[in-house]
């Protein structure tokens, strides 16, 4: 169908190279409106008392979208910004300029489909023609060697399958020139709203982050960059990739994954050309693999639908899990008295990032040693974490919660284990709990071991510097 003038609605896919949207509609010759709509429903306060979208995310979101108006314009184009509900402000404005239709990326999350079904139902009603892209995953939903209502249970299946029977679709080049309608029907593009509008703070600089996470495509391309190339750190990835402190342990690729400013196959694209140009080995295919599990997640939630955010989860099975806020709250704020549990829980409430080695620890302590609710643990990553990701958060803490795509029943961390095999001298926990930072080496992990002199005599006093554990941890290591 030839349409004389399309509206692009940036969602989460927040870049101009591999867009396939933007691509289509700049190459079908139409004039070509690239919106973003702040919806206020990402801002709202949760269940458990925080907001859906906490600072750390609405500055890297408002970062990214600043980003995206600054590339577009480079192109001759430039960002609409809208504030309210998509299915309202999209379709008045489509009616304003007269478009004859809406472009977008399709989503697989109840809210996002709802919106998306109330968008094309009042576009429809107006003569609008919509059209959905998928391009949030490595591999095309239409490539899969399975419908997604077969997509298997276990990764592994998913992954064999995908390896050999599909292939990843080469990207999209950025558009050289976006047909922008004049001013007579786009006179003002919009402000950028600030996230005191949205009742959030400005996050304090924080010394101790990983990294500085600049949002938006030009920082991802930058990153991969530096990652990729000047640092020649993929070669190692598989062995540092476990690590907690520093820049480069890790890509750091998933915040501008979460919000589409880099795409997977972008990043796959890479990754091919470094085994090419550099070394090709275990640790290159390791972030290609952990790129095929992002993929899992959210052709699992595709499957699931709303089972992902349940309690019973995908498995249907009811725990009896507790619901003290005040405990939850000591594990929000990292005062658990478990030093390697509070270290990653303060390196999120400060930084708005944990390692994933971190995520899979503090996880497993709240649903297995203090049994509560998993659902609360992952609503505030929802708000705490700057990569934010829905498919794979919610099917993360499911596998923790014993109600997700699971073939091992035991889910549990020994807390003091893993801190002596990836914090042996007690480095991170001294970053980020500088209160027991005079107890030297391991033993900054397990401080109740020392006798109370021992701790008066470095100006500590348990239950009054540090808190008492939670639990129990002795006999446990």
């Amino acid at each position: 169908m030839n349409f004389n003038r399309i509206i692009v609605w940036f969602r989460n896919d927040l870049r101009v190279k591999d867009q396939e949207a933007l691509h289509k509609a700049c190459s079908s010759g139409a004039e070509v409106i690239p919106v973003y709509c702040f919806d206020p429903r990402h801002f709202e306060t949760t269940e458990i008392g925080y907001p859906k979208t906490g600072s750390f995310r609405g500055k890297f979101l408002l970062e990214s979208v600043a980003d995206l108006r600054r590339n577009l314009r480079k192109i001759d184009g430039d960002l609409v910004i809208l504030r309210g509900n998509p299915e309202v402000e999209i379709i008045t404005l489509a009616e304003r300029v007269k478009a004859d239709a809406i472009f977008f990326s399709e989503e697989v999350t109840a809210e996002e489909q709802h919106v998306d079904k109330s968008l094309e139902k009042a576009a429809w009603s107006k003569g609008i023609a919509t059209e959905r892209f998928w391009q949030s995953t490595l591999y095309h939903i239409e490539d899969l060697p399975f419908p997604v209502t077969q997509v298997p249970e276990v990764f592994t299946q998913f992954r064999k399958s995908v390896e050999k029977m599909a292939s990843v679709r080469p990207t999209y080049p950025q558009p050289n020139k976006i047909n922008f309608p004049n001013e007579s029907v786009i006179p003002l593009s919009g402000e950028l709203p600030g996230l005191k509008s949205y009742g959030l703070e400005d996050p304090e600089p924080e010394r101790r982050s990983v990294m500085e996470f600049d949002g938006g495509e030009s920082a991802g391309l930058g990153r991969i960059q530096s990652y990729f190339w000047e640092g020649d750190h993929l070669k190692v990835y598989k062995e540092t990739r476990n690590g907690l402190m520093g820049e480069d342990y890790s890509s750091k690729f998933s915040a501008w994954l979460a919000l589409g400013c880099l795409s997977p196959r972008t990043i796959y694209e890479e990754v091919k050309r470094y085994e090419k140009e550099r070394k090709k080995n275990q640790s290159t295919y390791w972030l290609i693999f952990e790129l095929i599990w992002r993929d899992y997640f959210r052709f699992i939630t595709k499957k699931h639908g709303n089972k992902v955010f349940k309690i019973e989860g995908i498995k249907n099975t009811r725990d009896s899990w507790r619901r003290d806020s005040a405990d939850f709250q000591r594990w929000c704020e990292g005062q658990t008295g478990v030093p390697f549990v509070d270290a990653n829980m303060r390196e999120l409430k400060f930084s708005g990032f944990m390692s994933n080695r971190g995520r899979q620890n503090v996880a497993s302590f709240l649903v297995n040693d203090l049994g509560i609710d998993w659902t609360w643990g992952a609503s505030y990553f929802e708000s705490q974490l700057i990569d934010y990701d829905v498919c794979s958060n919610w099917g993360n803490w499911m596998y923790v919660g014993g109600v997700g795509n699971d073939p091992r029943e035991n889910r549990y961390f020994n807390i003091l284990r893993q801190g002596k095999n990836y914090d042996k001298n007690g480095d991170y926990v001294r970053l980020w709990v500088p209160e027991l930072a005079d107890i030297k080496g391991f033993d900054i992990h397990q401080p109740w071991e020392l006798s109370t002199a021992q701790l008066k005599k470095i100006g500590i006093q348990m239950g009054n510097t540090y808190p008492q554990s939670m639990v129990d941890l002795e006999g446990v290591f």
